[in-house]
């Protein structure tokens, strides 16, 4: 375990290695210490990673001539001790939700069905034969705690990770790594797991670069992205990968991760805030239920609360201390944090949309379907959510037109008059006014009566064209314009029947190797007499 945890901290095998052996191999903290020690007194700051420095050491221990200069403030007399206790390992400006990132599979929470115990990926780090995976989901849900924590969760210290952000990164650093893999390899049998986070920002040249090294075993390639990878992975890279679709996390899974922060004294609020801090049940799950199953959303709303917790104890104190002029009691000196703290901290309500991305499409399938299925409270509903989440009201109002004619057709033949005048009043007016526009034309539309008689004939006749059904007849003669003489002469026109003067006439209209085929099928069509 502490060579594991060495190498996750960035050093090489031999000098985690060596550090274990010369410090008994129990303690991590006494290993790294000393290879800070060794680093110091062998000259070579290249072999570790220098911002482990202020990680075990004090400021005490810097060189004078490094530290910044800063006039020192008057101490407050009265002041609780509490508030002025410093952790030296307090890293000020690490989001709670990094400090509590889980280190191995068994303290991830959530996505149970990636990780039960017959999993593909319990099976997988078991037998010590990971496979190339893209982990696909939404934002704060472990797709990066997961790649960290399968190499953390890896029975023997064959692997090695290494992480590259798609968004910093680009080919020249892919090959750097694959490079400094096939050393390593070749040095140490150690195997490096490539973890590439938002892997959908590559474009596809970029991406064709991980073939070739996923292919020769150079290095266990893990993707992780936010977008569907059908739409933004290149076939051959999704076929030599294993997609694992994670979930958004449920409100007790949101709880749980909650009161963990509350009650991990080394690395939860306290170290935020400098202070106890106490979080009821009803703040809990208020935060639960308006993140949107995203852990990162949850830990970041419940810190902010946290900190407007702990300056409102500290405004009360200061006050206190003026009115009253006694020393405040100990005892006293938590942070409650209120629901109206965690609103603040929210804002308004997380709603996790992308205009461009998986979820802009979902919604407006949502509405129309709900439209279609004549629950209009549901359509409604989901009309809001995409109002709420930014969407662009003319993109709403476009649909309705479309679903106006596709939809309801001849069965309410007024319904496109209605969603032609809906996108109007949008254009006219815009957000938030032409919200109940759009409600109103969506409510008339999920209780018009419905027909896809039009929608379905014009997918046929397309469709007859497409396979030539007509084998590309010429219009008939007597259908054809004459506008000429020499066009008449030809039979341009011969033998058209003028219906409004013989309007029991009967005439063919279509080719003639389609002659009765029927493409739209109206109820109410009456059938004529000849």
């Amino acid at each position: 375990m502490e060579m594991e945890q060495l190498l996750s901290m960035g050093f090489p095998d031999e000098l985690a290695a060596q550090a274990l052996a010369a410090t008994g191999g129990k303690s991590t903290v006494k290993a790294t210490e000393w290879i800070l020690t060794h680093k110091s007194n062998s000259g070579n700051p290249s072999t570790v990673q220098p911002k482990l420095d202020r990680f075990f050491h004090s400021q005490e221990e810097e060189e004078p001539s490094k530290r910044l200069k800063v006039k020192p403030s008057p101490q407050p007399q009265n002041w609780p001790s509490f508030f002025l206790k410093k952790h030296a390992n307090t890293h000020i400006h690490e989001p709670l939700y990094e400090r509590l990132r889980p280190r191995t599979l068994d303290q991830v929470v959530g996505q149970d069905h990636l990780l039960a115990p017959n999993s593909l990926l319990r099976s997988a780090i078991q037998r010590n034969r990971l496979p190339s995976l893209l982990l696909w989901g939404p934002p704060g849900t472990g797709k990066t705690t997961i790649a960290k924590a399968i190499v953390n969760s890896a029975t023997s210290t064959c692997y090695r990770f290494v992480s590259l952000s798609a968004v910093t990164s680009g080919v020249k650093d892919v090959r750097e790594a694959v490079d400094e893999a096939r050393k390593l390899r070749l040095k140490s049998n150690l195997t490096t797991v490539l973890f590439v986070d938002e892997v959908h920002r590559f474009n596809k040249s970029q991406q064709d670069s991980f073939l070739p090294v996923i292919e020769d075993g150079s290095i266990v390639f893990v993707g992780a992205t936010t977008e569907n990878p059908s739409f933004h992975l290149i076939t051959p890279l999704l076929s030599r990968c294993r997609v694992l679709t994670l979930n958004p996390l449920q409100p007790h899974h949101l709880a749980l991760l909650l009161n963990r922060a509350v009650k991990d004294s080394d690395k939860g609020l306290m170290q935020s805030v400098g202070v106890q801090v106490h979080v009821g049940e009803d703040v809990v799950e208020f935060i639960s239920n308006n993140c949107d199953g995203d852990a990162r959303v949850a830990l970041n709303s419940l810190e902010i609360a946290a900190v407007t917790a702990a300056a409102r104890l500290q405004h009360g104190k200061q006050k206190e201390e003026e009115e009253m002029d006694l020393h405040p009691n100990e005892e006293h000196n938590v942070a409650v944090v209120s629901v109206d703290d965690a609103k603040e901290a929210l804002q308004c309500k997380h709603l996790a949309y992308d205009k461009a991305g998986e979820e802009h499409y979902n919604l407006i399938s949502a509405l129309h379907k709900s439209m279609r299925g004549s629950d209009a409270d549901a359509a409604i509903y989901w009309l809001a959510r995409m109002l709420q989440g930014g969407e662009e009201p003319l993109y709403i109002a476009r649909r309705l037109v479309r679903f106006a004619s596709e939809d309801v057709g001849l069965a309410d033949p007024s319904a496109l008059t209605q969603a032609v005048s809906c996108y109007q009043a949008c254009h006219f007016l815009g957000m938030p006014e032409c919200n109940v526009i759009l409600a109103q034309c969506v409510g008339y539309l999920a209780l018009a009566p419905k027909s896809v008689a039009v929608y379905r004939a014009i997918e046929a006749a397309q469709k007859a064209v497409r396979e030539s059904a007509g084998h590309n007849e010429g219009v008939p003669l007597h259908l054809r314009n004459a506008p000429t003489k020499l066009m008449k002469e030809i039979g341009y026109g011969k033998g058209y029947i003028y219906p409004p003067d013989n309007p029991t006439s009967t005439q063919t209209y279509m080719p003639p190797s389609l002659q009765g085929h029927k493409f739209l099928h109206w109820p109410d069509r009456i059938p004529s007499d000849g």
